[in-house]
C-alpha cells in the first residue's frame, strides 16, 4: 500500500473533524480535506517531519479554508465555534434554572471569540478545536510554544474579561 494513502487513512477523519468544526459543513469540510490531501500530496517532499505529521495536515486544512473564504468573500465570522463554546461551558447533569444560564453563558462566549483578533482566535481554534497541544499550535501558526501559551492565556483573560463585562459579573 502506498505510504501517503495510510497517512491519507490514517488522519482524513482527524483533519474533516477540524475543518467541520470550523465551517460546520459537512459537504464543504468534506470537499476542505479532498483539497488539504490534494495539497499535502503536493507539498509531501518538503515535510521533514520536524514537526508531527497532523500538525502540519491542520496547517494545510486551516489556509485551505482561509482560501475557501477568501475566493467567496467570506470572513472568519463564519466559523461555527460551537465546539470552542463547548470546551468553555462542559454540560453536566443540571437544573433548568442551572442550564439557561450556561446557555446564556455559551452564547455570550460564542460571540466574544468571534471578536478575538485572528492571531488570538487562531490559537483558541487550534488549540480547543483540534485538541493540539501548544507545540503543534505554535508549529501550525508558525510560532514558538511559549507565544502560543502567551497568546492563548491572554485570549483567555480578553474572553474572562469580555464576558464579565457582558454578563455584568
Amino acid at each position: 500500500m502506498d505510504s501517503f494513502e495510510k497517512i491519507y487513512r490514517d488522519n482524513a477523519a482527524r483533519v474533516h473533524a477540524f475543518l467541520f468544526a470550523l465551517c460546520g459543513d459537512a459537504l464543504l469540510s468534506e470537499e476542505l480535506t479532498q483539497e488539504t490531501f490534494f495539497q499535502a500530496f503536493s507539498a509531501f517532499h518538503r515535510f521533514q517531519g520536524k514537526s508531527e505529521l497532523f500538525t502540519w495536515l491542520a496547517a494545510i486544512a486551516k489556509h485551505t479554508y482561509y482560501k475557501h473564504l477568501r475566493k467567496h468573500k467570506q470572513g472568519l465570522d463564519t466559523i461555527n465555534l460551537d465546539l470552542v463554546t463547548d470546551a468553555f461551558c462542559r454540560t453536566s447533569h443540571c437544573s433548568p434554572e442551572d442550564a439557561v444560564i450556561k446557555r446564556v453563558v455559551c452564547d455570550a462566549v460564542k460571540r466574544l471569540v468571534r471578536k478575538l483578533p485572528e492571531k488570538y482566535r487562531d490559537v483558541v481554534i487550534l488549540r480547543i478545536y483540534a485538541e493540539m497541544p501548544f507545540a503543534q499550535v505554535g508549529e501550525a501558526l508558525g510560532i514558538s510554544e511559549n507565544s502560543a501559551k502567551v497568546i492563548y492565556f491572554r485570549a483567555k483573560k480578553m474572553l474572562t474579561e469580555d464576558l464579565k463585562n457582558e454578563l455584568e459579573l
